[in-house]
Order: structure tokens, then C-alpha cells, then sequence
């Protein structure tokens, strides 16, 4: 099996469904774990040297850091019902998340951080859905933490792929330093799929072909991006969203696709 998917698992005790961290990845910069979560079960998370943006992906949860509160926080029923909900938190303190619905999924995407900006709650009313490609490589972007945001360095985003559609179109990469054309990136890729027997497609390769993979990836799946080029080709009709995570390569910042 490719070194650079991780498989959606049973649920831990404590309700996580995936994770990745720095040393699992072998890299420097992206952390990603998922939770499920039933009514009244609560994760609590430091945020000791990192920064982290908790997106919620289908139910409600209340939220609290320090001694800010957000309660019922998540706007749909799973995550093609529109944009989500979400919560930045900078280092030094912890993130605790409560579910007060039945169920409720929850992604926590972390990043190094020196000093990270005021915590948040970004809702899903200030995502401004738009559209990227045409014809067949046409899907819908929800940027949630973006270079818009005061993260330190943390970039979120969601993207919405029809059924038979290409992704991340046209090929493209984020391992050479040369902005604003291209900067260094670690990426992850979270796959949900509307039906649960679909599945996608990620390639993950090189110019020189020293890393030339195609994995096939099915819901639930987290793919790594440590470089190269990661278009999603066209598959048939299962509609796809990827919450999507990078980390910027410059010491002590880091970046969420």
C-alpha cells in the first residue's frame, strides 16, 4: 500500500476516525485528525507551539478555548450541504469540542505556530462559495482560512467535485520557493464521498518521476502531498469533497490547502 494515504479506520475510544501528524507524515509542518463524535462526548486538545483550525463537517458542537465560548457551533447536516462552520485557535492554551447533536464530525487541522492570532469563529455565513475551471473541470471552492484571515500561517479550503469532473486542474505543484509563482507546501487531502461505495483517484508525481503514484482513495481516506504535481482525474458520477490542509516551508509558518 502507498505511504501516502492513510485509511480511515474504525473510531478510537476517544471517537477519532484519522490522524496524521508531523512524524507519522514525515514532514515538518501538517497535522489532521478527524473526530466522530456522539452527543455529549468531548475531545479537549493543547495547542502548545501550534495553531489550529477545527472545521466542523456535519452536525453541531459547543466549542470553548480559554475563555471564549461558541455554542451549537456547525451549520449542516454532512459535508455537502454547503459551507461549514469553523474555529481558529492560536498556540498556548487548548481547544475543547462537545457534540450537542447526536452525532458530529469534526476536523482539526494543525500547524507550528510562534504566536498565532486572536481565536475566532469563522461561520459558514462568511464563506463566499465561487466556482474554478469550466466544462468538465468545473467544482466549487469554500475558502475557509485563507490568506485573507490573521492566521499565522494556517490556509483551509474546501473543494466541491461533480461526478466525472477533474480536480486540483490543471496539473500543478507547491515544492519550489519562488513566490508569488509558487511556494512550498506539505498538503493533505481529506476524501468524502457522497455515496459511500465511491471512490477517487489522486496521482501524486514528479518531473523526474522519482515519486509517480496513482491511489485510488475512498471515503474517509487522507492522501499526503509531500511535492509534485496531485490532479484528481475524472471518475464516474460519486460527487466528492476534499477539506484540504498545506504548510507553507518557512521557519516557524505554515500554510492549510
Amino acid at each position: 500500500m502507498s505511504n501516502l494515504v492513510v485509511r480511515r479506520g474504525r473510531a478510537a475510544a476517544d471517537g477519532r476516525l484519522v490522524s496524521v501528524t508531523r512524524e507519522s507524515a514525515g514532514w515538518s509542518y501538517v497535522g489532521f485528525d478527524v473526530y466522530r463524535l456522539r452527543n455529549g462526548e468531548r475531545i479537549e486538545r493543547s495547542t502548545v507551539e501550534q495553531e489550529v483550525c477545527a472545521v466542523m463537517l456535519s452536525g453541531r458542537a459547543y466549542i470553548s478555548f480559554g475563555d471564549q465560548h461558541w455554542p451549537d457551533v456547525g451549520s449542516r447536516a454532512s459535508v455537502f450541504d454547503g459551507p461549514p462552520d469553523a474555529v481558529y485557535a492560536p498556540p498556548g492554551g487548548a481547544i475543547e469540542v462537545v457534540a450537542s447533536t447526536e452525532t458530529c464530525e469534526v476536523a482539526l487541522c494543525w500547524a507550528p505556530a510562534a504566536q498565532g492570532s486572536d481565536a475566532t469563529l469563522m461561520p459558514a455565513a462568511g464563506v463566499r462559495p465561487f466556482s474554478r475551471g469550466s466544462g468538465r473541470t468545473e467544482r466549487t471552492i469554500h475558502n475557509i482560512l485563507m490568506e485573507d484571515r490573521s492566521a499565522e500561517s494556517l490556509l483551509v479550503t474546501e473543494v466541491l467535485t461533480p461526478g466525472g469532473n477533474w480536480s486540483s486542474y490543471p496539473p500543478h505543484k507547491h515544492d519550489t520557493d519562488d513566490p508569488p509563482n509558487e511556494t512550498c507546501l506539505e498538503e493533505t487531502y481529506y476524501h468524502r464521498m457522497a455515496r459511500p461505495e465511491g471512490f477517487a483517484v489522486q496521482l501524486v508525481y514528479t518531473d523526474d518521476r522519482s515519486l509517480d503514484e496513482a491511489i485510488q482513495v475512498r471515503d474517509g481516506d487522507v492522501v499526503l502531498v509531500p511535492r509534485g504535481y496531485h490532479p484528481a482525474p475524472p471518475l464516474a458520477r460519486h460527487h466528492r469533497r476534499r477539506p484540504s490542509l498545506a504548510a507553507r516551508l518557512i521557519p516557524v509558518t505554515f500554510q492549510t490547502l
